[in-house]
């Protein structure tokens, strides 16, 4: 599977972004996917993750404020981002993992300004 993620960008303390994440290949609905964020200097820590059947979990330092959803309808996993702190500044990767193989997709900047 291939993973596409965009909607990074550069937004003021307290605003809102929502990435996306499309995948390309078939049985998009059976992977659980991840949302991971990198800062610099720091390593790569898992944000949020949606299984198949739509159970969520999200990193303590987000609850509350980040959202991770899908549509299988459309091979994509989103992850809407309000009330951002300059601290969620990182790139963010999206993964795919079914039974212990991952995908990997690019990263998409996001930027907050205090």
């Amino acid at each position: 599977v291939q993973l596409q993620a965009s909607g990074g960008g550069l937004v003021q303390a307290g605003g809102s972004l929502r990435l996306s994440c499309a995948a390309s290949g078939s049985s998009f609905s059976i992977y659980t996917m991840n949302w991971y964020r990198q800062a610099p200097g720091n390593q790569r820590e898992l944000v949020a993750f949606i299984t198949s059947g739509g159970s969520t979990n999200y990193a303590d330092s987000v609850k509350g404020r980040f959202t991770i959803s899908r549509d299988n309808a459309k091979n994509t996993v989103y992850l809407g981002m309000n009330s951002l702190k300059p601290e969620d500044t990182a790139v963010y990767y999206c993964s795919a993992s079914y039974r212990g193989d991952r995908y990997w997709g690019q990263g998409t900047q996001v930027t907050v300004s205090s």
